[in-house]
């Protein structure tokens, strides 16, 4: 799987972004997130400066508050992350998002299937497709579509 990614830093693949809308809209149509929630349990968003804006007068808090309270500085990349996971924000029993509407931008577009170009999030489906059974589904289709149409 992850050598098929790899082929994407060399390969132009004419229509990708046509194959990769048809193997997203195939995966989410097998998909229940709510079974699984592994993105909320065991990764963490990176949290933008808007998303504090946005989030933190939810709890009536200031943004330097949420952060103490919930947040720190990953040393090697400088990101806002959670401090601990699963995500304080993850009902346990429920797997549902208790800031659903207001979640983190990264929340929101995980897993990046259609980030653009392709190629350049190569790295994001590799680590997502060991936690992210959906990722994993993903790459396999559009793996099977590629193949089918593209002599590598």
């Amino acid at each position: 799987m992850v050598s098929f990614l790899k082929k994407f830093d060399t390969k132009f693949v004419r229509n990708i972004n046509s194959l990769v809308d048809q193997a997203s809209d195939e995966t989410w149509a097998e998909t229940n997130c709510l079974s699984c929630a592994n993105c909320c349990k065991v990764m963490t968003p990176t949290f933008t400066k808007s998303d504090l804006a946005r989030i933190a007068p939810h709890f009536q808090m200031s943004e330097k508050a949420f952060y103490d309270k919930w947040l720190k500085t990953d040393p090697e990349t400088g990101d806002k992350v959670n401090r601990i996971q699963p995500c304080q924000f993850l009902d346990l029993k429920t797997n549902m998002c208790s800031i659903y509407e207001i979640r983190p931008i990264d929340c929101a577009q995980f897993p990046h299937f259609k980030r653009k170009p392709f190629g350049d999030y190569n790295h994001v489906h590799e680590q997502n497709i060991e936690y992210c059974p959906a990722t994993f589904l993903f790459i396999t289709k559009l793996q099977h579509k590629i193949e089918a149409e593209f002599v590598w």
